[in-house]
């Protein structure tokens, strides 16, 4: 993956609907080459998925729930199949493996507090592994995105 790769996905990025001819405008290359540079981003999985992202408010609002899960300490194998069992469940926006006082954090969205308050006893019933469940709520959004930074490389090394 050279520069103008990374030129191209810092573009779509912020706007995966652009036509190639815009995008090789900003890069300097023909539509074909954008077309073939995306094409094989793709097939190397770099571009994973291009989705449309959906303000709540617009579609009658929603809350975001950042939740500190706990598993049992002896049972870490788990984590694949929480991992499995989260990807089917949409209200669970994202999982992370972390560090710190829990071992997991899950963003998750629902109408209001009883729609959340169900998720995570279905969350507690169906993964007995989880010991505990620690929630914020979030009560403002101050930025939101998926935009992974995308720096040059130094064509010398």
């Amino acid at each position: 993956m050279d520069n103008l790769d990374r030129k191209i996905l810092r573009i779509v990025q912020r706007n995966c609907q652009l036509k190639a001819e815009a995008i090789a405008e900003e890069v300097g290359l023909s539509a074909s080459a954008v077309q073939r540079r995306l094409r094989q981003l793709r097939q190397d999985r770099v571009i994973t998925s291009e989705i449309a992202v959906v303000d709540m408010k617009q579609i009658g609002g929603g809350m975001t729930f950042i939740a500190g899960l706990e598993i049992e300490r002896e049972n870490y194998d788990a984590l694949q199949r929480l991992r499995l069992w989260a990807g089917q469940d949409d209200s669970i926006q994202q999982l992370f493996y972390v560090t710190g006082s829990v071992d997991l954090i899950a963003i998750i969205t629902a109408r209001d507090v009883a729609e959340y308050d169900e998720i995570a006893a279905r969350i507690m019933r169906e993964n007995s592994q989880i010991r505990r469940i620690n929630t914020n709520v979030v009560l403002k959004s101050i930025k939101s995105g998926l935009f992974v930074p995308v720096p040059d490389i130094d064509e010398e090394e």
